[in-house]
């Protein structure tokens, strides 16, 4: 009788919750440790994953550390189809809170807490649509001629020209450090260790953000 192959062992399964943390030094430091969980990609993606356990935290980084670097290059395209479709959700809860509270007009008290929230929902959808509408078309800033001691000089939204000026011309810093900090620019010889949330530290591959 032939002897039979010998199954190989299973691989542990993968800790979903698994945080991928930079170490510069290939060493864990409670700095290293605390940026990393600072950071809003991490945050972000701890959050989703407690929503929904098929996923995992190292692909919901990845996938909003690559949101991150389009934004960071003026792309908005996400941002305007996230709001759209978030307004469109807002609509269809306004709809079916109504025919919910149309359903029980019989009771007072059920139908006008069902009510507020339908309009509640429907204030939001209108918030929503608001906001789309000044990302796509940025309000207009009028300047104002004001005098001083000095002369005349350019008022922009209650700033002086040449302040106003500065601020217009400063490139948004904190998010173009947050796509650094992701990782587009990591050394390609650092280290990485995953800490699992509420388990010990295990070693993992290169991983950006």
């Amino acid at each position: 009788m032939a002897a039979k192959k010998k199954q190989p062992a299973a691989e542990p399964p993968i800790d979903k919750r698994a945080v991928s943390v930079y170490a510069p030094d290939g060493e864990l430091t409670d700095k290293a440790i605390s940026e990393t969980f600072l950071k809003p990609q991490v945050t972000a993606a701890l959050n989703m994953q407690s929503w929904n356990s098929e996923l995992s935290v190292h692909g919901l980084r990845k996938a909003l550390v690559a949101e991150i670097d389009e934004v960071a290059k003026g792309n908005m395209a996400r941002p305007e189809a996230m709001l759209l479709c978030q307004a469109h959700t807002l609509d269809f809860l306004f709809s079916q809170l109504c025919q919910q509270a149309h359903n029980n007009q019989s009771y007072v008290a059920t139908y006008e807490s069902i009510m507020r929230m339908a309009f509640r929902a429907q204030n939001q959808c209108r918030m929503t649509l608001e906001t789309l509408s000044n990302l796509k078309n940025p309000p207009v800033v009028f300047a104002k001629q004001a005098n001083f001691s000095g002369g005349h000089q350019q008022i922009n939204n209650g700033l002086p020209a040449s302040h106003a000026e500065e601020i217009k011309n400063q490139p948004n810093e904190l998010l173009l450090e947050e796509a650094h900090y992701a990782g587009t620019t990591l050394d390609a010889g650092a280290t990485s260790a995953a800490i699992p949330v509420n388990s010990h530290l295990e070693a993992v591959e290169k991983g950006r953000g």
